[in-house]
């Protein structure tokens, strides 16, 4: 499928850390892009505002609002001209599920209901929507497959994000809407989350303050995540985005991950690397080991296969590299030093 360079295609969460990837990818290959996103305030607003500044161009164009009200998302469905979605607009987080659960169901239920009743009315080419890795759980066979039974989440938000494959799934039988859902393994690089780990771990050693690690010190039997470098998210999406699925419903699923999971430590051992390089200096962590959380799982590892056989691409960052690109980041949006 071509994609039209005269039209906009509406990425949702705009302003959030894949979506400004995202964005500012499609603007740097000509694209028009119109984004949306509710700048809410469950971390740094201004960080996302900074992200905005960055995507500041002719072919970009911002609106305001929340995906959950449906009056808004009507307005910009009837208001608007595209034949593509990105859907990346979505409350985030494991642990913040515990408290605030409402968030939850109202922007990642709620939310994507409304995107889907907005194909129905519209002629969409193709819904490229988030899901997350935490839909497998605690699952114990690895690598894990797109075929994995995945019925048994660990949390709300994982239960949100297979929830909106099942709605996606069932709109494209009844509508035939193509659509197709990414499960993302755990995203990191420059503006990213400052709910997430690493970036977290880096505002505690500014702060002079020790780092949490929820794997009990027990390194023998440490924590494993498929770390993934953000261009290679962006690049794996920008592949699919022209290939909408053909099959009958029009609907697939695909894992987007580093396909190499990491143990915490190694991965927290590397932070500390590319820190010492961006800075010039030596720095370590003050490390204090806590029980694992409720919601966390103890490991994630995609099996990429289906992908490379759609797009022909595999994620090839290596952890090092990723890290010292976000460090570089850090340090100079921070002013550190």
């Amino acid at each position: 499928m071509e994609i039209r360079k005269d039209i906009p295609i509406l990425i949702t969460g705009c302003a959030g850390f894949i979506g400004f990837h995202f964005s500012k990818l499609l603007l740097s290959k000509g694209y028009k892009v119109l984004g949306i996103d509710n700048l809410n305030d469950y971390y740094d607003v201004n960080l996302k505002l900074d992200r905005l500044k960055n995507l500041e161009h002719e072919n970009f164009t911002f609106i305001k609002g929340d995906i959950s009200c449906r009056d808004f998302i009507n307005k910009v469905f009837s208001g608007y001209d595209f034949e593509i979605i990105v859907h990346l607009a979505a409350q985030a987080g494991v642990r913040y599920s515990f408290e605030n659960p409402r968030a939850y169901i109202d922007s990642n239920i709620y939310g994507f209901f409304n995107i889907l009743e907005g194909c129905r009315d519209k002629k969409i080419k193709h819904l490229l929507y988030a899901s997350s890795s935490s839909v497998y759980g605690n699952n114990k066979k690895v690598p894990f497959s797109e075929t994995d039974f995945v019925d048994n989440p660990a949390s709300l938000y994982a239960a949100t994000k297979k929830s909106n494959e099942l709605f996606a799934y069932t709109y494209s039988h009844l509508f035939n809407i193509p659509a197709t859902g990414l499960r993302f393994f755990t995203v990191y690089g420059p503006f990213g989350r400052p709910d997430m780990a690493y970036f977290n771990f880096t505002d505690r050693y500014f702060r002079g303050e020790e780092i949490r690690i929820f794997n009990n010190g027990d390194f023998e039997h440490d924590l494993y995540r498929d770390f993934t470098y953000i261009d290679d998210i962006t690049n794996s999406m920008y592949k699919l985005l022209s290939l909408p699925p053909k099959n009958s419903p029009p609907h697939e699923i695909y894992n987007i991950g580093n396909n190499q999971p990491e143990k915490l430590m190694d991965f927290i051992f590397a932070l500390e690397n590319a820190l010492s390089r961006a800075l010039g200096r030596k720095v370590e962590f003050k490390k204090v080991y806590e029980p694992l959380k409720p919601g966390d799982v103890t490991k994630t590892y995609a099996d990429i296969g289906k992908l490379y056989e759609k797009i022909g691409f595999r994620p090839k960052t290596k952890i090092e590299d990723g890290l010292y690109e976000f460090a570089k980041w850090y340090v100079s949006y921070y002013k550190k030093s």
